[in-house]
C-alpha cells in the first residue's frame, strides 16, 4: 500500500509521537509511507530525519493543492488531526481516495460542518472509548476502537543522573508529570495538589516536564503558595520517556484526555501512576492499574500520591498489572497491524 499521513501541528505531543510509531511501523510492514505536515513544524524534521518523504506545507492552500493534484496517487489517506479531516474531505472529489481518521481527544463535537465531515469520512477510529463517544454524539456509530502505542521505556541511567544533578533533587523522591502546560491539562491543579501534599510530607520534589502557554500562570502560582523549592519546571526534554527510571510516582491532572500515552509510557516503566478520571484516563487506570480521582479534587490526587510514594506490596503489584497490561494491549506492533488491517479491508471494497 501506498499510505500518506496528514498531521499539521507545529510542535510534538502524544499525537505526533503516534503518528510516528504508526509510520515506522507501516514501513517496516513493507508499505510505502508519506506524510504531509506543516513546513517548520517538529513532524517535518524528524521524518525528514528518519527517512521519509515528507511533504511540507505553509498553509491551508497549500493542503488543499497537494490533495487536489496528488491525492489520488495513494491508496489509503489517514488524517490524524482535526483540521486534516476537514482537508482530505473537502478535497476528497479530487483524490477520491479512502480516508481514515484517527480521533485522540474526547471533548464534545460541535456544528454543521463537524457533523458533515465526519459523516463522509470512510472510517473513524478512536483510540478509547472516551473518544469513540465523543464521535457517536454526531450519529455516527461505525466506529472502530484501535488504542494507542508505546514503544518500551528504556530509562537512561546517565541522563536521570544528570538531570536529578541539574535540578538539585538531593536524594528526594520524584513525582513527575510529563504533559503540556495548557489549560486542558490542568497544570494548576497540580500545584494545588502538591501543596496540600507539601503539608502532608516533606521527602519529595515534583518536576513537570512540558511547555505550554500556561507557563507564566503557573510560575505565579507556585511563588504565591512558595513550592519554587518543591515544584519544579523542567521544560521540553527530547525522548523525555528515557527519564522515567528518575520517577517514584507519575500523575496526570488532566480535565480532557483522550487515552494519555504518558501514562502508558509510566506503565512501561513500572512506575505507579495517580490520575483524574478525565477521558480515556479512567480506562487506562480500570482493574486497579493506578488510583483515580475526580477531575478538579486537588486533595484527592494528593491523597493518592502520598499512598504511591509509600511503596506498599499492593502499589508494587498495581505497576505489575499496569505493566503486564501495557505489554499486552498497547504494543506498537498491535496498534499497526489493526489499521493495516483496517487499511486492508477499505481497499477491497473501495470501487476500482
Amino acid at each position: 500500500m501506498k499510505i500518506l499521513e496528514l498531521d499539521f501541528e507545529a510542535g510534538w505531543r502524544g499525537g505526533e509521537r503516534q503518528t510516528f510509531l504508526s509510520m515506522q511501523q507501516f514501513r517496516a510492514a513493507g508499505h510505502e509511507v508519506e506524510i504531509l505536515c506543516r513546513a517548520g513544524g517538529k513532524m517535518a524534521e524528524r521524518a525528514h530525519a528518519a527517512g521519509f518523504v515528507v511533504h511540507p506545507c505553509n498553509n491551508v492552500l497549500g493542503v488543499l493543492a497537494f490533495l487536489a493534484i496528488h491525492g489520488e496517487s495513494y491508496d489509503i489517506l489517514h488524517p490524524q488531526t482535526g483540521h486534516m479531516l476537514s482537508w482530505a474531505v473537502l478535497s476528497r472529489p479530487f483524490h477520491r481516495r479512502p480516508v481514515v481518521y484517527s480521533r485522540r481527544v474526547a471533548f464534545a463535537l460541535k456544528g454543521w460542518f463537524t457533523r458533515y465531515k465526519y459523516q463522509r469520512v470512510d472510517q473513524v477510529v478512536a483510540i478509547s472509548q472516551a473518544c469513540a463517544d465523543s464521535v457517536r454524539a454526531l450519529g455516527v456509530d461505525d466506529i472502530e476502537i484501535i488504542p494507542s502505542a508505546v514503544l518500551p521505556v528504556l530509562p537512561d541511567a546517565s541522563r536521570c543522573k544528570a538531570l536529578a544533578d541539574t535540578l538539585g533533587i538531593g536524594g528526594r523522591r520524584v513525582v513527575a508529570t510529563t504533559s503540556a502546560l495548557s489549560e486542558d491539562k490542568d497544570p494548576l491543579l497540580l500545584v494545588e495538589a502538591i501543596a496540600s501534599l507539601r503539608q502532608r510530607r516533606n521527602d519529595f520534589v515534583f518536576v513537570h516536564f512540558g511547555t505550554g502557554d500556561m507557563t507564566d500562570v503557573v510560575k505565579t502560582r507556585i511563588k504565591e503558595l512558595g513550592l519554587e523549592q518543591v515544584f519544579l519546571l523542567g521544560g521540553y526534554q527530547q525522548q523525555v520517556e528515557a527519564l522515567f527510571g528518575l520517577f517514584d510516582v507519575f500523575v496526570m491532572s488532566s480535565r480532557e484526555e483522550g487515552l494519555g500515552s504518558s501514562v502508558l509510557d509510566a506503565f512501561s516503566a513500572r512506575v505507579p501512576v495517580a490520575s483524574t478520571d478525565a477521558g480515556g484516563l479512567k480506562e487506562l487506570l480500570a482493574d486497579e492499574r493506578g488510583l483515580l480521582s475526580a477531575v478538579g479534587d486537588a486533595r484527592g490526587l494528593a491523597a493518592h500520591i502520598d499512598t504511591l510514594l509509600e511503596g506498599s506490596p499492593q502499589v508494587l503489584a498495581m505497576a505489575e498489572r499496569a505493566y503486564e497490561y501495557v505489554v499486552r494491549v498497547h504494543s506498537v506492533e498491535t496498534m499497526a497491524n489493526s489499521y493495516l488491517r483496517l487499511f486492508e479491508r477499505l481497499l477491497r471494497r473501495a470501487p476500482a
